[in-house]
């Protein structure tokens, strides 16, 4: 029985931890080739290629990609997973780090998609699959610039489903919930520790959820299972967007 992405190649950002990581290992294991672009290259990373690149520099972007198509070929899969996480409200984040979250999250998933598409509309094939968050659907408190970041690749992934449904290039983010990542592992330290324990209690699985399990959702949108799914975004929340429980109620 051969893999769900046989014979492709996939593109991830952020491979080298985290839900990227996940990514990259779970579709080399349904058949892709896998190219990784992250900040550094890791020790390990389980790629079949390799570049460093900051997804906030467009030429860096542009050779990173083009260095993976030299050596694995055009690019069948795209997963946008690098990103950031920040804290501060409106009036107390500095632009600096504004700049910052905006830059990786939002600008940086435009720019590898950007880089891509070309060779996916040329072909009249693709699967693009960005990584959003629950927290580009709803607002959360004191992460003003996350936020927005996330609820822009919501939109961008909209629009390009938009744009380039003609060209069967399919394109979805996911919206994961907590997630247990090197993003979210200062919450479980100090005084940040009753934060996470909030959030595990809103997932109504009453859970933090694992990369692997993000990866799989991605698996399915970057397949051809996913043919007839574009412009979606899927939540990976274990129920947190679904509703809240109330203390006492039964």
């Amino acid at each position: 029985m051969t893999g769900r992405l046989e014979g492709k190649v996939a593109l991830v950002t952020g491979a080298a931890s985290g839900i990227g990581g996940a990514c990259a290992r779970r579709f080399a294991a349904e058949g892709a080739r896998v190219g990784g672009i992250d900040v550094a290259v890791p020790g390990s990373h389980g790629c079949d290629a390799f570049a460093a690149a900051d997804v906030r520099d467009g030429s860096a972007v542009a050779s990173a990609v083009a260095e993976i198509v030299t050596e694995l070929g055009p690019v069948d899969v795209l997963v946008n997973a690098a990103g950031v996480s920040s804290f501060g409200t409106a009036d107390t984040i500095d632009e600096a780090e504004w700049d910052r979250v905006l830059d990786i999250n939002l600008k940086g998933t435009w720019l590898v998609a950007r880089a891509v598409l070309p060779g996916m509309v040329a072909r009249g094939a693709g699967s693009i699959v960005n990584l959003a968050s629950v927290e580009g659907i709803e607002g959360g408190q004191a992460q003003t610039a996350y936020n927005a970041s996330k609820g822009g690749v919501v939109l961008l992934t909209r629009s390009m489903a938009v744009d380039y449904g003609p060209n069967n290039v399919r394109v979805n983010c996911l919206c994961p919930g907590m997630i247990q990542t090197p993003m979210t592992a200062p919450l479980q330290e100090g005084g940040l520790r009753p934060v996470l324990d909030w959030f595990e209690a809103q997932h109504l699985l009453g859970r933090c959820g694992q990369p692997e399990e993000v990866a799989a959702a991605a698996l399915f949108l970057a397949s051809d299972d996913a043919s007839f799914v574009t412009g979606h975004a899927l939540a990976v929340d274990g129920g947190y967007l679904a509703g809240r429980r109330f203390p006492g109620v039964l």
